[in-house]
């Protein structure tokens, strides 16, 4: 009876084992980052050409999100961004109340672009393409872009911090944004630059 019990019991510590090993790389290793919004180490910026003579920057000044993150599984990082399209700022009043307008964002009806990352596939220790479902005016598309570590390591005041940084482009009017703003400007590019505090 006693050697059948420790049979038992050993066989389901290996069996408990066994399954551990098989679950274990699919566990989501990666630490939690908030992203630092409240430090203002973090920035959601755009940029468009005028006329096809200049580029017009800007930003959205109110967003948040969070990302996880391990490099011993890097490619299990996710990243969540929302932004409120009501803080769009180009650095001039008018201009922003007409972006905020029906003929671009429309942020009466839509005061929330989001992206959701899906998949994160890193090449080195540094680069990766990240594709999700990027939301904005209500329209909804995959999209993938170049991102690239920054660093991480520990701050002066006791947290863990990790950055990255990452661009794409895309047509206005895939996102249902189709006022004429000319042949050169049909296109806008956005960058994320992300600083995240470990939580």
């Amino acid at each position: 009876m006693k050697k059948t019990l420790i049979t038992t019991t050993l066989a389901t510590t290996l069996l408990a084992s066994s399954l551990f090993a098989a679950i274990a790389p699919n566990t989501a290793l990666a630490a939690d980052y908030k992203v630092d919004v409240k430090g203002a180490h973090a920035f959601v910026q755009f940029k468009i050409k005028h006329l096809g003579y200049s580029w017009l920057l800007g930003r959205f000044n109110t967003f948040d999100g969070d990302f996880s993150y391990d490099d011993k599984s890097p490619n299990s990082a996710k990243i969540n961004i929302e932004i409120d399209t009501k803080s769009i700022d180009s650095n001039h009043a008018e201009r922003d109340k007409h972006l905020k307008s029906e003929d671009f964002l429309n942020v009466s009806s839509f005061p929330k672009a989001t992206f959701v990352s899906n998949n994160i596939k890193f090449s080195d220790d540094e680069n990766a393409i990240v594709t999700g479902e990027f939301t904005l005016k209500g329209v909804t598309k995959t999209i993938s872009f170049p991102v690239v570590k920054i660093g991480e390591g520990q701050d002066p005041w006791g947290g863990y911090r990790a950055g990255f940084s990452g661009t794409t482009s895309f047509k206005l009017a895939d996102y249902g944004i189709t006022y004429n703003l000319g042949p050169a400007s049909t296109q806008v590019e956005m960058a994320l630059h992300i600083e995240g505090v470990r939580i």
